[in-house]
């Protein structure tokens, strides 16, 4: 732990140049105490650094001195491609290697592209999750992240919607996918590659079996297709509405009469009550009724009864 310890703090000099005692400590989450001790270790190990006194002092490297430590570990590779998503690489474990990644990546880079991507962290975040939606608990993500880095088959017991309600598959992961602040599992197994919600594994087990990822197979290409299908299977019918300037701009289609895509009455009974005048639903049949329905519910909770109301 120390020796880790002292490389980040070599490349955090390396990095930025002088810090102060203070700064290092609150950068390396030790105390002040702890950075004077590692400090003359360096020292005696021959690194070349020295600390100056002072409002404006500090401890930096000897001008042109740099570490060749700079070399990423295994975990470290893998963050290093979950940057741009620092909450999906602490969900998945590998937060503390990312941050060394990211901190040996800026000590190689030259002065002049460690201050531009400086600036690109600081200017750009990515914030994937929705605005509406509770942060799914996924106690078994770590493990099954385990089991593609290393290519073991397991034993899912999984929740879904449909009966049986529980079910419990052996499969072989070939990736994780994170779709708008949830992880999606896909895996291979008896039924095929199927698609696996990961706060839905309530059950877990790895085995000892190694598997193969199928030649040709790209997860990139697979979730496409996937996501291709999901649509079309989702919108399976359409209706014919007239909506005003407003409720076209809102759905991004022409005003007037228009035929949209929907995925069933009842989904598409919610959705177009929440564009209230601004849309009237001509087809089907079925939906318009069910629409009048409701309004005329609503206008019976919220209007006073007739004779009542205070008219001037």
């Amino acid at each position: 732990m120390r020796a880790s310890r002292l490389v980040n703090l070599l490349l955090l000099l390396q990095d930025r140049g002088r810090m102060t005692a203070r700064q290092l400590a609150d950068e390396l989450e030790v105390s002040v105490r702890t950075v004077y001790r590692d400090v003359e270790a360096l020292g005696a190990a021959g690194i070349p650094l020295y600390g100056e006194a002072g409002h404006a002092g500090g401890y930096r490297l000897v001008d042109g001195y740099r570490t060749r430590l700079t070399g990423l570990t295994g975990d470290e590779a893998q963050a290093a491609f979950l940057a741009a998503l620092p909450g999906a690489a602490a969900e998945l474990g590998l937060g503390e290697a990312l941050a060394t990644a990211q901190l040996k990546l800026r000590a190689a880079l030259p002065a002049g592209l460690r201050e531009q991507a400086g600036r690109i962290q600081e200017r750009f975040l990515l914030d994937a999750p929705g605005w509406y939606g509770d942060a799914d608990s996924t106690p078994h993500l770590v493990a099954v992240a385990g089991a593609v880095w290393t290519g073991r088959a397991v034993v899912i017991r999984y929740r879904r919607w449909r009966a049986p309600e529980e079910i419990e598959r052996r499969v072989e992961p070939y990736g994780l996918v994170l779709k708008a602040g949830r992880w999606y599992l896909v895996a291979g197994g008896a039924t095929g590659i199927r698609t696996y919600r990961v706060d839905q594994i309530i059950g877990y087990r790895e085995l000892e079996e190694e598997f193969e990822v199928p030649d040709g197979f790209v997860l990139a290409e697979y979730w496409n297709g996937y996501l291709a299908d999901f649509r079309a299977r989702l919108h399976t019918g359409e209706a014919l509405v007239r909506l005003t300037a407003d409720g076209a701009r809102r759905l991004g289609v022409e005003p007037g009469e228009v035929r949209v895509p929907i995925e069933s009455v009842e989904h598409a009974h919610g959705e177009f009550l929440r564009l209230g005048a601004e849309v009237e639903v001509l087809e089907p049949v079925e939906l318009r009724e069910r629409i009048a329905a409701t309004v005329q519910a609503l206008a019976a909770r919220y209007l006073p009864p007739a004779g009542t109301r205070n008219d001037p």
